[in-house]
């Protein structure tokens, strides 16, 4: 009886695994287009995305999100340049899901000129904290700053990089982290920057999510963040707190990284 019990168990939680993979990856892109004709350099705009979970995205990819523009571009895994759809990130196949990338890059298309495209580059990784980032350190498989200098080599061939899209900050909203973050923040940026060769690069910061269970501590990131970018005259922070998490308490929902790519585009346009 026992025995029985503990099968039936194990079969419904399999069961319901399979059928929560299933209800993520419906939307998931059948075939993703690589670009068979070349793209001219210099009409292509490269935008890294870097930082945590809730840059690589983990809302519901839905019909609307995968519709594709063949002006808005990004990487597989391959590293080939191609037709973007969501999920962009592909470093965490069990948890990823929509990011804000593509809705970023709708926004900017519609004002910029015709020939331009825009080159998404995924490099977050989920659960990523910014010493591991400063450090090298491999985190789920993905040695971090070096996935970023290799991608970024990738980005250097294909087009001219216009900035960086930073979302990060929940693994170092802790008492021992806190006061070192809007320092590791200037450490880290003057690497990317440095390795770019553009001292001036455009960095767009967003908010951690309001709906944290450790408001106090997500808050006091949240500043860090604001002071950095007091500092920081080429750098800006997109506002979160009215978007709402996927009920998880952590990440935002589909609308939310939606939301977040029109205002990392909106604030963009508007600085820089």
């Amino acid at each position: 009886m026992i025995r029985s019990l503990i099968l039936l168990t194990i079969i419904f939680s399999v069961s319901c695994s399979h059928k929560i993979v299933a209800e993520r990856t419906t939307y998931f892109p059948k075939r993703i287009e690589t670009m068979s004709n070349s793209i001219k350099k210099e009409n292509v705009w490269v935008f890294i995305m870097a930082g945590q979970s809730n840059m690589a995205g983990r809302g519901v990819v839905e019909p609307e999100d995968t519709v594709p523009d063949k002006r808005i571009l990004s990487i597989n895994k391959d590293g080939e340049i191609t037709i973007a759809k969501e999920p962009l990130h592909f470093y965490e196949p069990e948890r990823t899901g929509l990011d804000c990338g593509v809705s970023f890059a709708k926004v900017l298309l519609k004002k910029t000129s015709d020939s331009v495209s825009i080159l998404i580059i995924p490099t977050a990784v989920g659960g990523s904290s910014i010493s591991q980032w400063l450090g090298d350190s491999i985190y789920r498989n993905v040695k971090l700053f070096s996935n970023f200098l290799s991608k970024l080599e990738l980005a250097k061939q294909n087009g001219i990089i216009k900035g960086i899209l930073w979302h990060q900050g929940e693994s170092d909203a802790n008492e021992k982290d806190i006061p070192l973050y809007k320092q590791r923040l200037h450490l880290l940026f003057s690497k990317f920057r440095l390795a770019i060769g553009n001292n001036e690069l455009p960095v767009l910061l967003g908010e951690l999510g309001s709906f944290s269970e450790n408001p106090v501590n997500f808050n006091l990131i949240n500043k860090a963040i604001h002071d950095y970018a007091a500092e920081d005259k080429n750098s800006t922070v997109i506002l979160t707190k009215d978007l709402k998490d996927k009920g998880d308490n952590l990440h935002f929902n589909s609308n939310g990284q939606r939301a977040m790519g029109k205002r990392f585009a909106k604030a963009y346009l508007k600085m820089f």
